[in-house]
């Protein structure tokens, strides 16, 4: 099978061809931290692990970098005098790595903040000078601006001219030759802290945001890597300015640009300028997090996502639905699943469904995967149903395989809560309660506990080894 992946800049599905298939290399855009995530941030950072677990499945080894903006106009009208700018960013980050954390996105390879690579942009920003495509302000500022008109190229990721586009609103236009060229470098501002400067060959200044990016990605990964992501609102102007002093410096750059849709609120965009944003706090402090870890992977990662509270819903119930079944093949005699051990061991390729292994190399079509995932689990519950051990063993094998691909492998972590411990305890002393009403012949009593336990939603299912019972998805 073939992995193939819709490219924006080539604007169709490309069969991937990783540089170095030992080591498949990734840059995504991480966040730029001058206020706590929103929901929408998560699920970016979330595609993007979806897309690093099916490379390292197929590939083995994946070299992922995912970088942190701590320096940015915003950082530094967010600081206050109590807070200063970078304890302000640092403090940002921790919340974006707790939210990432707690719905298993695994940790980048390397994770550079732009402060510490200002030496590798000043190198770059030389470069482009001496290429003749990037000039110093002739307005005795120390700003630096990527000439857009130098590039032929420019404009070939979003498909626009130049004439099309709005000219960039990165820093004062005094000192430019066009409207549209955009800051490597920008000169110090009194209005600024005096610590968010750093010198240069131009004078004491900060870097502007997209040149942040093409030099940390040059550090970790080379002149060239496999694969640039980011959310399809990074397109223009970052990605594409990107590209641009890239490329025009020399460097072969992303060979594949990897988009993920956003999230909306209403049908609009989710965002912090407009006030629509859901924080991810206040979505993970109300749902389970492998509830919210679902309900984000299960629409397909380019398309738009509108979250409704049947979205969290539904997820609860697909994942008690897989959980239900791990637990009921284990009572039956099979192999009980560690949660604790063999968390790090990658799942044996033959005991991913072809099906399975189909859409996930088709753009990374997770919906279609949980559609095999759940057909797996009503094959194992009627192969339980029909005592048909061998079925139901292969079965669990298979979900257990898809689910650590997809990394909601999560049998037993509801028992971890308190919540689930105390409903836990609240449900076996009604079991036993109905038990000792049949033994004493008292159908009505037990009658009335059964017909309780229905009332709230809760199946049970009387074995030889006792009576368990799970939520009714």
């Amino acid at each position: 099978m073939t992995l193939r992946l819709y490219d924006t800049r080539a604007q169709q599905l490309r069969e991937f061809v990783p540089l170095n298939p030992q080591n498949v290399t990734m840059y995504v855009c991480g966040p730029t931290v001058q206020s706590a995530p929103h929901i929408g941030h998560v699920r970016a950072a979330l595609s993007f692990d979806l897309l690093r677990r099916w490379l390292e499945h197929r590939y083995g080894r994946v070299t992922f970098v995912r970088n942190v903006t701590d320096i940015d106009d915003k950082v530094l009208v967010n600081a206050t005098e109590d807070e200063p700018w970078w304890a302000l960013a640092y403090r940002i980050e921790q919340e974006f790595t707790r939210a990432y954390a707690a719905i298993g996105i695994q940790q980048p390879t390397y994770e550079p903040r732009a402060t510490g690579f200002i030496p590798q942009m000043h190198e770059l920003i030389r470069e482009l000078i001496d290429r003749g495509h990037a000039y110093p302000a002739t307005d005795g500022t120390a700003d630096v601006y990527f000439d857009v008109r130098s590039w032929p190229d420019y404009g070939s990721l979003t498909h626009q001219h130049p004439d099309a586009m709005e000219p960039a609103d990165d820093a004062d236009p005094r000192g430019k030759r066009d409207p549209h060229d955009f800051a490597l470098w920008k000169g110090v501002k009194p209005e600024e802290p005096a610590d968010a400067a750093w010198d240069s060959p131009w004078g004491r200044g900060r870097p502007g945001w997209h040149i942040e990016c093409s030099a940390m990605s040059r550090r970790f990964l080379g002149d060239r890597f496999d694969i640039h992501g980011g959310g399809l609102d990074l397109r223009f102007p970052h990605h594409e300015n990107e590209l641009a002093q890239s490329t025009a410096a020399g460097l072969g750059f992303a060979q594949y640009w990897v988009h993920n849709g956003l999230v909306t609120a209403g049908g609009q965009k989710m965002s912090k300028s407009l006030g629509n944003f859901t924080p991810a706090h206040d979505v993970l402090a109300t749902y389970d997090p492998m509830v919210v870890r679902y309900a984000l992977a299960a629409a397909h990662y380019r398309s738009t996502l509108d979250l409704t509270e049947s979205s969290w819903t539904e997820a609860a119930s697909a994942l008690q639905r897989i959980e239900a079944f791990r637990s009921r093949y284990e009572r039956q005699g099979g192999q009980r699943h560690d949660a604790a051990a063999n968390t790090d061991t990658a799942p044996d390729a033959a005991l991913i469904p072809s099906d399975f292994a189909a859409a996930m190399d088709d753009d990374l079509g997770v919906p279609q995967a949980l559609a095999v995932l759940h057909e797996t689990v009503r094959t194992g519950n009627a192969a339980l149903d029909s005592g048909d051990s061998e079925q139901a063993q292969s079965a669990y094998a298979a979900v257990r395989a898809m689910t650590q691909i997809l990394g909601i492998d999560t049998l037993h972590r509801a028992e971890t809560t308190a919540a689930s411990s105390a409903l836990d305890t609240l449900m076996r002393t009604m079991i036993e309660q109905r038990a000792r009403a049949r033994a004493d012949k008292d159908w009505a009593s037990a009658d009335r506990i059964r017909d309780a336990i229905a009332a709230a939603g809760i199946v049970l299912e009387d074995t030889a080894e006792g009576t368990h019972w799970s939520i009714d998805g």
